[in-house]
């Protein structure tokens, strides 16, 4: 039978009708490199801003905070081969100044990135 068809020949229906606004949003992937954000209009008058590139690290060390550079992604649990394009995702590993540091936001949605320290 052709496909959308029942066997009986009639036709599914589709449960609603599809909506701009249920469609979805551009993927970004933060890289390392210059500090490189924009602010997004959503609705409701909210605003985002979003990081493509970033550098630098804001590292939590015994509850104080500290900036340091990155330098490269060290693995990525959630998919191995973001590591290799040097992609900051949340859980990522990276190499600071400081040390190896746990990225612990999700850069692509907040414009900074937010570390703890691994021992």
């Amino acid at each position: 039978m052709k496909s959308g068809r029942k066997t009986s020949g009639g036709r599914y229906k589709k449960p609603k009708k599809k909506k701009l606004s249920g469609r979805q949003g551009q993927t970004r992937t933060v890289k390392i490199g210059n500090r490189k954000t924009k602010l997004l209009k959503g609705r409701g008058k909210t605003t985002k801003l979003v990081s493509f590139l970033s550098d630098k690290a804001n590292i939590i060390i015994k509850g104080k905070g500290k900036k340091s550079t990155i330098k490269n992604v060290l693995e990525t649990p959630s998919n191995i081969f973001l590591a290799r394009q040097n992609i900051l995702v949340k859980g990522a590993i990276i190499e600071t100044e400081l040390g190896k540091a746990r990225i612990t936001n999700r850069p692509s949605q907040e414009g900074n990135v937010q570390a703890t320290l691994v021992a």
